[in-house]
Formats: C-alpha cells, structure tokens, sequence
C-alpha cells in the first residue's frame, strides 16, 4: 500500500473533499443542501471557528476525512474535542485510514490540551465499531434528540 499522509485540509482541498464529503452523506442516508455544504467547507477553513477537517492521502488520491470541532464542558476545565464525521472511500477501507484519520484526532486534542475526544457512530455501522472497541470506550451514554430544523 502507497504510503498515506494525514494532513489538515487546506482552500485548495474543496474538489478532492467533496467526494468523501458525499460518500459520507450516502453512506448514512442523508442529503445535506449545498448552502450548508458550502458552510460547512468555509468553517473548516475559518480559523475563527472551532472546526477542522483532516484529509488522509495516498498520492493524488484522497482515501478518507475526519471532521472535529472542540467545545467546552461543565465537567473539565478542558475541551472536549467531538469527531463529528469519519469517512474511508470504499476502495481504502480495511487498511488502517480509519486508525489513522483517528489516531490524528487524538494527536491534534493532546496538543490543543483537550479532556476527551469523543463520537457517536450508528449501531449498524459494525464495521467501524469493531475498530473503535479495539481503541476506545464505550460510554454507555445512549443519545437522545428532537430535531427542529
């Protein structure tokens, strides 16, 4: 396998994103409208905002992203650091981009002295979550939510 680097994403980056940025979308049957895509893409970028966005490459070829955004917590006196979206493309799943675009995550929340990185995945998703046992811990926290929007 060609070597695979972990790089922030940079303004240049937005035509080799959005294919990974529709995978996910696909992967999770959801279509988010282009206005919130193109907000998306600008707050990545933005260094005012809290948001980032990975990008693992192998060449020319980008393999997966990774979206986190740090927030406060009334239980620290640290961030947490949410990993908000994971992708590996089909064709570069089951070798260590997954790992990689995470374990980048977790380098990134050291530096930035971050409490806690945490995610939420769908309990069909097995196939990542058999990854994520192997790194992390459950919670046990179960989600609830009331969409407005």
């Amino acid at each position: 396998m060609q070597s695979v680097q972990i790089r922030a994403v940079e303004s240049t980056d937005f035509d080799i994103w959005l294919p990974l940025w529709k995978g996910y979308q696909q992967f999770y049957e959801v279509d988010i409208p282009e206005p919130v895509t193109l907000q998306t893409w600008a707050r990545l970028l933005d260094p005012a905002e809290p948001m980032y966005a990975a990008l693992a490459i192998a060449g020319e070829q980008a393999l997966g992203m990774v979206h986190l955004i740090y927030h406060r917590s009334t239980w620290t006196t640290g961030n947490y650091c949410y990993l908000q979206d994971l992708f590996v493309a089909d064709n570069a799943r089951g070798r260590g981009v997954g790992r990689a675009l995470i374990e980048h995550v977790f380098a990134d929340a050291r530096r930035n002295r971050a409490a806690r990185v945490h995610w939420l995945t769908h309990e069909s998703n097995n196939n990542a979550m058999q990854l994520y046992d192997r790194i992390v811990d459950r919670s046990g926290f179960v989600q609830y939510r009331k969409q407005f929007t």
